[in-house]
């Protein structure tokens, strides 16, 4: 028999009062009850959570933390930290600068962007990038950022009195370049490219313990000057393809980081510092079906002119894209001892990318938001690129026209128009051996013929 709506409303409502009143009576009758109930929550979370500290723990690198500059390693913020910072087989957009050096020359558009990465506590990271493809050499991209990670310095004397307030500091400008040798319609090329950078990192002057008093230089002395380079490889093909597209679902990427030196003791006596941050990063991007994005990525740090091995890291990221404009992103990284999940949104408006990521270290916190990023990409557009290919598809079909009303001659003279507008544009030769072909046919057939006349 089916019950009326009304009353299996009222038949619920019922159900609910009981319930109230019954943990009610337990609270009054039985004061621990709740107590003892959260209680055994929160101590099956206390206990997963020293499971997966015990577990993580595991994974902590005796050498680590061993190098100077630190904030090298530390990601721009925004995209690249919702997929787990596993970029360097990716890069499709301008946080390559900071994963892959090669990837440039493979980005489609002119690309500014603003970067706010909220670290660990009160430490920040701002990033001011930007990068373009040269006009006259489709092949050769430049592009540039500067970094500035700073964090609150308080200084206390003896008595836990503040004597000086400051701010630590590391500033890093970098200079980037890049080429896709070979680059064409079937084989994508082989992009290779490299990054200058130099960074400052500022140390605030302390105080005298006696006279509370700023020591003038102190700061200097322990401030450092670095110099690093980055290299990089980038190849793209086609593999597992279930979708019509020009573009390359495979990415591969490697690159070398932070190879350089640091100089520190200005002001005083010049010397070397520790070593720079250095690692070797290898990763992956699939992309079977065309709205879902696969990538991982393994870094494995070093320190120069060390024998000493450090453990390696492990990055994985998914990306989804729902329409042209949204995308969401999710990813894992393990750091040594630090497990990270995060997530983010990406949305485009008007030529601006926006994206909005946070960060979970489950090994530290329970809480749900641990660290935000926040990232504005200013689209400027491709220089033109997408009209010639317009045109050179264009010629293209003209030329298939043509040859299909068997005007073989006719048909070579606009193919010929396509390599004028591109070198590389392999359809157009292999049209241009047919067509070719078919003329010589073609005589061959006719000299046959004067032949058997004669």
């Amino acid at each position: 028999m089916k019950i009326p709506k009304r009353k299996l409303d009222i038949m619920k409502c019922r159900h609910v009062f009981k319930i109230s009143i019954a943990l009610f009576f337990l609270s009054v009758i039985c004061p621990n009850f709740i107590k003892s109930y959260s209680t055994l929550h929160s101590q099956s979370y206390s206990e997963i959570q020293s499971k997966l500290s015990d577990f993580f723990n595991s994974f902590s690198d005796s050498n680590e933390g061993t190098t100077t500059f630190r904030s090298m390693l530390i990601p721009f913020g925004g995209r690249t930290e919702s997929l787990g910072n596993a970029y360097v087989g990716l890069c499709d957009d301008i946080n390559y600068l900071n994963y892959n050096p090669a990837a440039g020359c493979v980005q489609k558009e002119t690309q500014a962007a603003i970067f706010h990465n909220s670290w660990i506590a009160d430490s920040k990271l701002e990033t001011l990038a930007f990068t373009t493809r040269s006009k006259k050499i489709t092949h050769l991209s430049f592009g540039s950022y500067i970094t500035c990670f700073y964090v609150p310095f308080s200084e206390y004397n003896n008595f836990g009195d503040r004597v000086a307030t400051n701010y630590y500091s590391e500033t890093t400008a970098a200079f980037n370049a890049s080429y896709n040798f070979l680059a064409g319609y079937d084989f994508k090329g082989a992009a290779l490219g490299g990054t200058a950078k130099t960074s400052w990192r500022g140390m605030p002057n302390y105080t005298d313990d006696n006279t509370n008093g700023i020591i003038k230089g102190s700061g200097l002395e322990q401030s450092a000057l670095a110099f690093a380079f980055d290299f990089g490889a980038l190849f793209q093909f086609n593999f597992l393809k279930y979708y019509s597209s020009r573009e390359p679902n495979v990415r591969i990427g490697f690159s070398v980081k932070n190879i350089g030196v640091s100089v520190t003791g200005f002001g005083n006596k010049l010397k070397i510092d520790d070593p720079l941050p250095s690692y070797v990063s290898g990763g992956m991007s699939l992309k079977f079906i065309k709205p879902v994005t696969l990538t991982f990525e393994v870094q494995q740090p070093f320190v120069l002119a060390s024998s000493s091995y450090l453990l390696p890291y492990f990055n994985f990221g998914v990306s989804v894209q729902f329409t042209n404009f949204i995308q969401w992103l999710a990813g894992f990284s393990l750091q040594g001892s630090n497990p990270r999940f995060s997530t983010g949104f990406e949305f485009e408006v008007a030529k601006i990318r926006f994206n909005f990521n946070y960060t979970l270290d489950l090994t530290t916190s329970f809480a749900p938001l641990n660290r935000i990023g926040l990232s504005v990409k200013i689209m400027f557009g491709d220089k033109g690129r997408s009209i010639i290919q317009k045109q050179i598809d264009d010629y293209f079909q003209m030329g298939l026209e043509l040859y299909l009303q068997s005007k073989w001659e006719e048909s070579i003279e606009i193919w010929e128009k396509c390599l004028e507008l591109d070198k590389r544009f392999d359809p157009a030769k292999q049209a241009i051996q047919t067509a070719k072909y078919q003329i010589d046919m073609m005589q061959m057939i006719k000299d046959s013929l004067m032949i058997d006349r004669s």
